[in-house]
């Protein structure tokens, strides 16, 4: 959907019947409040803080709905005696984890077989790594990971290597701008038009949002109230 069109809308939702009574909002207040919608409406599908109690992949419109944020990364790092840890996280586009994927390779089996990796807790690491049914084994195909101070630690036994890591993540979703209009995190003139990289349906969904924010910010309490009620209930 292009900018204009969801401004519109979105001025179609804030105004009463006939009247012009919000036309005075700015397009870097109507570019804040949409793209701090995007970023809510991430988080709370992506937690399953809806009406359906649908987080990440639970359904397939969930599926549909999150897949253009989902990105793959091949993991660098360095080996340790007992992990390998990355040293290329995506700091500035990272949303949210969904998996890591690696092979593993020991002297007997110099080709990479594929390993089931687990997202465990920091603190539990001790506690895996001396536990004989849940610590690296190369023959049973397992091992885990931990996160860290933005890095990615991959546990590995002494006996067999990890190769080929890959990070699969939710990406934030793209900031729109709006050519000629005030960038509100740069204070710069945007020189492009960046539209919303979410479907048509889901785009009028976030303008709810949007309304429901800006009715906020200007003290609209049934305007704020219709928002969030219509986002919810078409979500």
């Amino acid at each position: 959907m292009e900018n204009s069109t969801a401004f519109i809308k979105l001025k179609q939702r804030l105004n009463k019947l006939d009247s012009n009574d919000y036309d005075n909002i700015e397009c870097w207040q109507f570019i804040e409040a949409f793209n701090k919608a995007q970023i809510e409406w991430c988080r709370r599908n992506l937690h399953g803080g809806n009406m359906y109690k649908e987080g990440d992949e639970l359904s397939k419109k969930r599926i549909d709905d999150l897949q253009p944020l989902l990105r793959e990364l091949s993991l660098t790092g360095i080996v340790t005696d007992t992990y390998f840890e990355t040293d290329n996280f995506p700091v500035d586009t990272y949303l949210e984890f969904k998996t890591v994927t690696t092979d593993a390779t020991d002297e007997c089996c110099p080709e990479p077989r594929s390993m089931t990796v687990y997202l465990a807790e920091e603190a539990n690491v001790s506690l895996i790594m001396r536990d004989p049914l849940k610590r690296p084994d190369f023959e049973w195909g397992e091992t885990f990971c931990t996160m860290l101070n933005n890095t990615i630690r991959i546990y590995r036994g002494s006996n067999f290597n990890i190769v080929n890591p890959v990070l699969t993540y939710y990406q934030k979703p793209t900031l729109i701008q709006v050519v000629n209009c005030i960038n509100p995190y740069t204070g710069l003139l945007s020189t492009q038009n960046v539209n919303c990289e979410f479907k048509d349906d889901l785009v009028e969904v976030m303008l709810d949002d949007t309304a429901a924010i800006i009715a906020g910010d200007i003290e609209n309490s049934y305007q704020q109230q219709r928002g969030t009620q219509a986002a919810e209930r078409n979500n």
